[in-house]
C-alpha cells in the first residue's frame, strides 16, 4: 500500500462548492427508493417529442442532465410538462417537427443530451448551437460527428471535436450502414434516431452488444426495427420516415444509481438493504453479476416487465469480498459503474482486475485517472494502464483519510462517499453537487440507511 498522508490533488475550488464527508458507519439498513433510469429517462422524453400526440411517463429522474433534455426540447417547439414528482407528459411535434432554437442550447453537464440530439436535430433543416459546462466542453464528439456526418450533417466544433458545436441537420438525409468502431449505445442511438428521418434503411452493427434501450422504445413505440445476430455481430435496421405513436413509458429505478448504495451495503458488516424495481435489462446489469463474482449476497426476487424492460428488487447483505477478474466482455453492461466497483475492490481479500476499460478515459471526466489518484491517496495500491485497472484489496478497512478530487464527475464523488462509509479514517470529496445531475438528494437517501455522510463545511 501507499503512504496516505498525500491527498489527491484538488480541484479548482469555488464559491458555489460543496464539500462533503463520509465517515466509517455501522450496519446500513432499510429500504431506498431509486432515482428513474438516466439512459431510459433521456430517451422518453426525446422520442415522445418525435411522436404524434401525448406521451406520459412515469418514474422520470428528475436530475439536472434530463432537465437539460427536457429544456432543449422545450426550445425546440415541444411541450414538456411536470404533472407530479415523477410522473411528465410530452406533446410530440412528429419526426420531422422540430424547430430552430432561437438560442444556443445548454446542455450542462449531460453528454447524453449532446450525442443523442445529434441524432435527433439530423433530419431536420436548420443550425442549433450546442454547448455545455466546462467537463462536457472538454469530451470530444467525433464519435458522433463523424457517422452523421456521412449521413448528410455539417458540423462545426472547436479543436479535437469538442463544444460549442454549431450542427446544421437536413432533410435530405442519406440512409447507411454503420459498425460501430467502439461499443457506445450513445453512438448507435445517434445514428438510429438519424435514420428515423432518412429514406430507406439504416443499419448499426456493434460488434460488442451495448445497452439496447433506444431499440426498446423505439419499438415500443411503432418504429419498424429489425435486429440481426451474425457472426460479425448484432445488427441494427430501423425503416426511416415513419410516424412513431405516444405511449405510456414506466421508466425504472437506474441500476447505474443502485450500485452506490448496492456497493455500500455489500463493504459495511451488517448491512441489509433492499432496492425495489431495478432495471435489470442484461445489457446494463454487470455489476451485480460483478459484485457476486467478488462474493457480494444479493438477492433478487420480483422480477417482471414494466415498459418492455425487465426489473426486479434486490436485497444486498454486508459481505467478505474477495479480488475477481472482470472480463472485457462485461464491460459495455457496467461501464458506468466502474468506479464504485473500485471501491468495492479496495475493501476485498486479494486482487481485481478491471479489463477492456479504456472508454472510462473520455467520460465526464478521465475516470480511470481520477478513481487510480484517489484510491492511491486513500491507502489503496492501484495501477492502470490504457485499457485496463488492476486494484490490491486492503482486506479490511482501507486507510482513507484523504480530500478526493471529483473533477466535477458524479459517479467519482458518490463512488468515494460510498469508500468513506468503510474506510478506517474520514474521506472527503471536494464537491457534492455533481450528483445532483443522476441522483438527487443521494447524501440524503444514504443518511435514511444509516451512512454518515455530511457536508464539511
Amino acid at each position: 500500500m501507499t503512504d496516505n498522508n498525500t491527498n489527491a490533488p484538488a480541484s479548482p475550488a469555488t464559491s458555489e462548492s460543496r464539500p462533503a464527508t463520509a465517515r466509517r458507519t455501522g450496519a446500513l439498513l432499510g429500504h431506498m427508493d431509486v432515482p428513474g433510469d438516466k439512459s431510459i429517462s433521456h430517451r422518453a422524453l426525446m422520442l415522445g417529442a418525435l411522436a404524434v400526440g401525448t406521451t406520459r411517463i412515469e418514474g422520470l429522474l428528475e436530475g439536472e442532465d434530463i432537465h437539460a433534455t427536457a429544456n432543449a426540447l422545450r426550445a425546440m417547439g415541444v411541450t414538456v410538462i411536470q404533472d407530479a414528482p415523477g410522473i411528465w407528459h410530452v406533446n410530440g411535434v412528429g419526426v420531422a417537427g422540430l424547430h430552430a432554437p432561437d438560442d444556443v442550447l445548454d446542455l450542462g453537464n449531460s453528454g447524453t443530451s449532446a450525442r443523442l440530439l445529434c441524432g435527433l436535430l439530423a433530419g431536420h433543416g436548420f443550425t442549433a448551437i450546442m454547448t455545455g459546462d466546462d467537463s462536457l466542453r472538454k469530451r470530444p464528439m467525433n464519435r458522433v460527428i463523424d457517422p452523421l456526418t456521412q449521413m448528410g450533417v455539417r458540423v462545426e466544433t472547436r479543436e479535437g471535436g469538442r463544444m460549442p458545436m454549431t450542427f446544421t441537420g437536413t432533410d435530405m438525409l442519406l440512409p447507411m450502414i454503420y459498425t460501430l468502431p467502439v461499443p457506445s449505445a450513445q453512438v448507435k442511438s445517434a445514428v438510429l434516431l438519424a435514420g428515423l428521418h432518412a429514406p430507406g434503411q439504416t443499419t448499426v452493427i456493434e460488434p460488442i452488444a451495448t445497452r439496447d434501450h433506444t431499440e426498446r422504445m423505439l419499438t415500443h413505440m411503432g418504429a419498424e426495427i429489425t435486429i440481426t445476430e451474425t457472426p460479425e455481430g448484432r445488427h441494427i435496421t430501423i425503416t426511416g420516415q415513419a410516424e412513431l405513436s405516444p405511449a405510456h413509458v414506466t421508466v425504472p429505478s437506474d441500476p447505474s444509481s443502485a450500485a452506490f448504495p448496492a456497493v455500500a451495503a455489500a463493504i459495511v458488516p451488517g448491512s441489509e438493504v433492499t432496492l425495489e424495481g431495478i432495471g435489470m435489462n442484461p445489457a446494463r446489469a454487470g455489476i451485480f453479476e460483478s459484485l457476486r463474482d467478488m462474493g457480494a449476497r444479493i438477492e433478487q426476487t420480483n422480477l417482471r416487465d414494466e415498459g418492455g424492460e425487465p426489473v426486479a428488487d434486490l436485497t444486498i447483505h454486508g459481505s467478505a469480498l474477495t479480488g475477481a477478474d472482470i472480463p472485457a466482455s462485461r464491460a459495455a453492461s457496467m461501464i458506468d459503474e466502474y468506479p464504485v466497483l473500485a471501491m468495492a475492490a479496495a475493501c476485498a481479500t486479494g486482487t481485481s482486475r478491471f479489463a477492456g476499460v479504456g472508454e472510462l478515459r473520455v467520460k465526464e471526466s478521465d475516470r480511470l485517472a481520477t478513481v487510480e489518484a484517489g484510491l492511491r491517496a486513500c491507502g489503496v495500491s492501484v495501477e492502470t494502464d490504457a485499457d485496463s485497472m488492476t486494484i490490491e484489496g486492503c482486506g479490511e478497512p482501507p486507510p482513507g483519510g484523504a480530500t478526493i478530487a471529483t473533477s466535477l464527475d458524479h459517479r467519482i464523488a458518490m463512488s468515494f462517499l460510498v469508500l468513506g462509509l468503510a474506510a478506517a479514517a474520514p474521506v472527503e470529496i471536494d464537491d457534492i453537487r455533481p450528483s445532483e445531475t443522476s441522483f438527487p438528494g443521494f447524501a440524503e437517501s444514504m443518511r435514511k440507511l444509516g451512512a454518515d455522510i455530511r457536508d464539511a463545511s
